[in-house]
């Protein structure tokens, strides 16, 4: 599955990035602490988080995450922008919850995208 299509299924706005149909979601991983997106999240999967922070995407980086979706209608601040351009890294935001939205990539045949999943 693309991120165009996770953008689509789950209602997001586009905040950074170009040609999001181009990149290749492996899995989701859904998490609020950073440290557990570092421990546990495979390379090549989608975050769900609602932290909005410049830590959100310097973990994304770090972890080799394709892109954050912030949840719950949260929006990153200036400096969690002005990164993910820098680095090339797709932020989008949907107004669903994270429960939701974890049930909506689900359904829709996107699987866990770490290693603790239930695949």
């Amino acid at each position: 599955m693309n991120l165009g299509q996770v953008a689509e299924i789950l209602k997001c706005d586009v905040l950074v990035g170009e040609n999001i149909d181009g990149v290749e979601v492996g899995g989701v991983c859904a998490a609020d602490l950073m440290s557990d997106v570092l421990a546990f999240t495979k390379p090549g999967s989608v975050l769900l988080t609602g932290l909005s922070n410049v830590q959100s995407v310097i973990t994304t980086h770090v972890a080799e995450v394709v892109a954050v979706i912030y949840v719950r209608g949260k929006k990153p601040d200036a400096e969690a922008l002005k990164l993910a351009e820098q680095k090339g890294i797709p932020l989008l935001a949907s107004r669903l919850s994270m429960y939701e939205a974890c049930g909506r990539l689900w359904q829709e045949g996107l699987g866990v995208g770490s290693d603790l999943g239930g695949e």
